[in-house]
């Protein structure tokens, strides 16, 4: 599709938007699977009903415009899944495999983040009023699960290994400069 006008953006990141979302469905029940806590394997399976309201929501917006819910290919959000899948096939501890987890999982919002502001903005300078509200409404649900993934990423129980000699290193170093500075 040829991109001439605002309208034509706006039509063609929804179908970004609609098959980033349908990548999720498919992706978010292995996320859950993998993780070991029980409130990230919670937030993933709360998330994956959120993401087929927002894919209903797509549909709905594409249905008011007389078009078909059709996503193209969004490779960005193909990249993001299968970095994520890489994190599931990993073999490492729980915990860490956890935070892994989290992160691939906050790229993922992110990505959605900018994609549901940018194609809201659209709506309303176009005048669909109805579809910004909807856009709007899954803007915000992707703030939260963002936040929660921080949250739960901030309470992992995670091992901090000791100090290495690098580290130490790094701090003789730091100590010795202070010290002929302040002579």
């Amino acid at each position: 599709m040829k991109i001439e006008s605002l309208r034509d953006l706006y039509v063609e990141q929804l179908k970004d938007l609609y098959n980033a979302e349908q990548q999720l469905i498919k992706a978010l029940p292995k996320m859950a699977k993998a993780a070991s806590s029980e409130e990230l394997r919670a937030a993933f399976e709360s998330h994956l009903e959120e993401t087929r309201q927002h894919a209903q929501r797509i549909e709905t917006i594409f249905e008011q415009m007389g078009e078909k819910a059709r996503g193209k290919k969004c490779k960005a959000m193909e990249g993001l899944v299968a970095e994520g899948g890489e994190v599931i096939e990993e073999d490492m501890e729980n915990s860490i495999k956890d935070a892994a987890l989290i992160a691939a999982a906050q790229r993922v919002e992110h990505y959605e983040i900018a994609g549901y502001g940018c194609v809201g903005a659209y709506a309303t300078k176009l005048g669909e009023d109805d579809a910004a509200t909807l856009l709007s409404q899954t803007l915000e649900e992707e703030k939260e699960a963002d936040k929660a993934l921080n949250d739960i990423a901030e309470g992992l129980s995670l091992e901090v290994p000791q100090e290495s000699s690098q580290s130490e290193n790094r701090t003789a170093k730091t100590s010795s400069r202070r010290s002929k500075s302040a002579a």
